[in-house]
């Protein structure tokens, strides 16, 4: 059972991290202080801090979720569709193209993203803690991946864990591609989606 302390803290970081979220849509991962997280979020910097060690962790911890969101659609997609048994009539492209449209991607996801990954280049401790977050989350992936294979649906050319390192490259290449370009949302999925079915079709037997 959750206590009232532990149901309060949870919904004071959540608050942080929105607040994150609206602050770096506004100004930036630079621009994006402590002081302007906690006032937007209406907390002092004394319940940041019993929170989150540093604006980093704050980030990192926004990022993750931006991720686990993208993986809850996926997974919910793929249950779904085993369920229903249709991913086995369903051809390896169009299968791909229907669980990733599931998501909710936009611009702010992929800026988020791309600031982190500027500041991890920037910063080895903070590339550190990200790389370690990125092979948490191919690990996911893979997870889903070998889920798939083992419906029997897709056979691939290689492991379920090189599979997901190469899709999440290739997924995250072509949605910044179109970020700049101006696409947000429905659009962006999409040419992200039809990039990941292409690339399957290359790695399946």
């Amino acid at each position: 059972m959750t206590t009232p302390v532990t149901r309060s803290r949870e919904n004071t970081r959540a608050r942080l991290l929105h607040a994150a979220a609206q602050v770096f849509a506004e100004t930036g991962l630079d621009g994006a202080t402590v002081e302007a997280v906690c006032e937007r979020a209406g907390f002092t910097r004394g319940a940041f801090y019993s929170n989150f060690a540093s604006k980093d962790e704050l980030f990192l911890t926004l990022a993750s979720s931006v991720g686990e969101a993208r993986l809850a659609a996926v997974r919910e997609r793929i249950t779904a569709m085993l369920d229903e048994n249709v991913i086995r009539e369903t051809d390896p492209g169009t299968l791909v193209r229907q669980i990733m449209d599931s998501g909710d991607d936009d611009r702010l996801d992929v800026m988020l993203m791309s600031e982190i990954r500027l500041r991890a280049l920037r910063d080895v401790e903070f590339g550190a803690s990200f790389l370690h977050q990125e092979r948490e989350l191919v690990r996911s992936i893979a997870g889903i991946i070998q889920q798939i294979v083992d419906s029997g649906q897709i056979a691939l050319r290689v492991d379920a864990q090189e599979a997901a390192r190469l899709l999440m490259v290739v997924w995250e290449g072509m949605i910044v591609r179109e970020a700049m370009g101006g696409d947000d949302g429905e659009r962006l999925r999409r040419v992200g989606s039809e990039a990941l079915g292409r690339m399957v079709e290359l790695m399946k037997v």
